[in-house]
């Protein structure tokens, strides 16, 4: 009977030691989600596409495909961004190299998109530095999309100077019928009148 209650409390003491222990671990576990959280880089979607730029560009496919992958870089871990930064920066040369809409093949569109395909060879080459720090990372994923949006805002003034153009458009080539007036000109009612003046003065005589 003595032996039965030290036995009770060596199994309460390693009851309560694996509690304390699961316990550790759960809480160890959300501080490396907060800390996974910390690492993410967070920029707002700025400037997209307008209606009418969407259905010019529908048919350029390595604009989609640019698009479609920087999306993600909006929200996304400094780890994502370097892993994608290869992939994305071959996309980014694609596009610059098809642009088959004759309204974007202007030099500040190109110029724009040269830009961005500088920043992100050097995304890129980020990745292959080992010492890189996450606020360096987390500064040229910023200027990425900072210039991607400057392209889109680009895109759309074109789009909607074009718009406004068809909108106030005038046909010229009609042309414009002036209507001819049978009023006769004032002097021919002046000649008149002193006509008539005097021949009254000679009746009278």
């Amino acid at each position: 009977m003595k032996y039965i209650y030290p036995c009770l409390l060596i199994i309460l003491l390693l009851n309560f030691s694996c509690n304390r222990n699961k316990e550790t671990a759960e809480v160890s576990e959300k501080a490396d989600s907060l800390k996974f959280d910390a690492n993410r880089i967070e920029n707002r979607i700025s400037e997209t596409l307008s209606p009418d730029a969407k259905v010019a560009l529908d048919n350029w496919k390595e604009y989609e495909d640019v698009d479609e992958l920087l999306l993600k870089y909006y929200s996304i871990t400094t780890l994502e961004a370097l892993t994608d930064a290869k992939e994305l920066s071959e996309l980014v040369k694609l596009m610059k190299d098809s642009i088959r809409v004759e309204e974007l093949q202007k030099q500040n569109i190109i110029a724009r998109i040269n830009v961005l395909h500088n920043e992100t060879l050097r995304l890129a080459d980020m990745a292959t530095i080992p010492s890189i720090s996450k606020e360096e990372v987390k500064e040229e994923v910023s200027n990425i999309v900072s210039i991607y949006s400057a392209i889109n805002s680009k895109i759309n003034t074109i789009y909607q100077a074009e718009s406004l153009q068809n909108a106030l458009e005038v046909d010229t080539e009609t042309p414009v019928e002036i209507q001819k007036t049978t009023t006769p000109p004032p002097y021919r009612n002046i000649n008149r009148t002193r006509l008539l003046n005097k021949k009254n003065n000679k009746d009278r005589q």
